[in-house]
């Protein structure tokens, strides 16, 4: 059975607001990332994408950094942005909402005149990832205590 959603930017406080909902459920609830970090004021800055169900039920979301923001996850290159923060609930997993929200980001990534987009990605993820053209690069490293690698793909 496959559920209509739609994915957007989140345009207004409503929306940013099912996407700190879906990124609770997701981050502090199941993978017990402290919600103190889980939150940054990169937040304010963010173009942020959500996906939701025909009925308004926030599914899933995730958010693009660039320009400053984006300069410490990137190595600097004003050319790349970064892609993070991307969840999705329980109940839309397996639905292709993940890999909708990673294309919306990149389309808002190409709309800022980027030519790249980097991402931190979970390794338990990198398979994921990779389908949507993403290489990894680097050492693994902790964040919030999760094993992660840096990924890119060139748009």
């Amino acid at each position: 059975m496959s559920t209509p959603y739609t994915v957007r930017v989140a345009g207004d406080p409503a929306d940013r607001e099912a996407c700190f909902a879906v990124r609770k459920e997701v981050f502090v609830v199941e993978q017990g990332v402290a919600e103190d970090i889980e939150y940054d004021a990169h937040d304010t800055v963010a173009v942020h994408v959500l996906a939701v169900r025909e009925d308004g039920v926030p599914l899933g979301t995730g958010r693009l950094l660039h320009g400053a923001a984006a300069a410490g996850k990137t190595g600097g290159d004003p050319a790349v942005g970064s892609l993070g923060r991307l969840a999705v609930s329980r109940e839309a997993r397996g639905l292709g909402v993940g890999a909708a929200l990673v294309r919306a980001i990149e389309d808002a990534a190409r709309a800022h005149g980027l030519t790249a987009v980097d991402l931190h990605a979970q390794t338990h993820a990198l398979g994921f990832y990779e389908q949507l053209g993403y290489a990894a690069y680097g050492p693994e490293f902790p964040d919030a205590g999760i094993p992660h690698r840096a990924m890119r793909r060139a748009l």
